[in-house]
C-alpha cells in the first residue's frame, strides 16, 4: 500500500473532447504527477496517439474504455492494447467476460468497474434490486478476485470493506474524489470522498480530474490532494 510513488497516487482524468488540450494538460502537469486517465471521448478523439504522446513523455496510462462484450470481443480488445505501454484497463462483465479478459493480458493490469459513482440507491431500485450499492458492490468486487483481475474500480465508500477482503496487491482504484476543502457542486458524481478517506478505505490511486481542471490554481489543488493522500498514508 505504501510502495506507490505520490506522483503516481492520483490518477488524472483528461476528460477533455480535444486531443491538443489532453496534451496541453499532460505538459501542464506531468511534472508534478505521472499517471493519466483516457477514456471513451478522448480516446475517440485522439486514438492512440494521446496515448503515445502521454507514455512517451514517461507517464503512465489508465485507458477506461469499460470493455463489456460477448467474451471473445473482450478477449481481442484487450489484446489490442498488449506491448501498447498501457498500464490499467476497465472492464464490465459476467464471470465469461472476466475470464475472456484476463486471457493472455501480460503485464497488462485489468480492472473490474463494479458500480459507477454516478449510481445510488434511487437507481438501484429503478433497475428493480432491492440490495443497496455496497451490497452489489462487494458481489462484484469478489467476483472479480475470485477470478483473478488486477483489481476493481470502486467508490472509496466501499473501499474498506473490500480491502478487508483482498490482500494489499488488488488494486483499488477509486474515482468521485474531491478535495476536502472544495464545495460539493451539481454534478454526476454522486459516492463522492476526500482523497484522505479513500486511502485510509484502503485505495491505490485515486481518480481525479474536474477538481483539478476547473480550479484557479491547479498545481496548488495536486499539492494539497498529496498533503491529504500523506495524511492518509500516515492514518494507516
Amino acid at each position: 500500500m505504501k510502495n506507490i510513488a505520490l506522483n503516481e497516487r492520483i490518477i488524472f482524468a483528461l476528460d477533455v473532447a480535444h486531443p491538443n488540450e489532453a496534451k496541453d494538460w499532460v505538459k501542464k502537469l506531468d511534472g508534478d504527477m505521472k499517471f493519466f486517465k483516457v477514456g471513451l471521448e478522448l480516446f475517440l478523439a485522439g486514438g492512440w496517439d494521446i496515448v503515445d504522446y502521454i507514455i512517451d513523455r514517461g507517464n503512465k496510462v489508465m485507458l477506461d474504455l469499460k470493455f463489456f462484450d460477448i467474451p471473445e470481443t473482450v478477449h481481442l480488445a484487450v489484446q489490442q492494447l498488449k506491448n501498447k505501454g498501457v498500464t490499467l484497463t476497465t472492464i464490465h462483465g459476467n464471470n465469461a467476460i472476466i475470464k475472456a479478459a484476463l486471457t493472455d493480458k501480460g503485464d497488462l493490469k485489468v480492472l473490474a468497474v463494479t458500480v459507477l459513482t454516478s449510481f445510488d440507491e434511487s437507481d438501484m431500485r429503478q433497475m428493480g434490486l432491492t440490495g443497496s450499492v455496497a451490497d452489489l458492490v462487494l458481489i462484484r468486487a469478489k467476483k472479480a478476485l475470485d477470478l483473478g483481475c488486477d483489481g476493481v474500480v470502486s467508490s472509496a465508500l466501499e473501499a474498506q470493506a473490500i480491502r478487508n477482503q483482498s490482500s494489499n496487491d488488488f488494486l483499488i482504484v477509486t474515482p468521485g474524489i474531491r478535495p476536502a476543502s472544495s464545495v460539493v457542486g451539481e454534478d454526476d458524481q454522486r459516492r463522492i470522498a476526500t482523497a484522505r478517506q479513500a486511502i485510509i478505505n484502503g485505495a491505490n490511486h485515486v481518480v481525479i480530474g474536474r477538481p483539478i481542471r476547473t480550479a484557479a490554481n491547479p498545481i496548488g489543488t495536486i499539492k494539497q490532494l498529496y498533503e491529504e493522500i500523506e495524511q492518509g498514508l500516515a492514518a494507516i
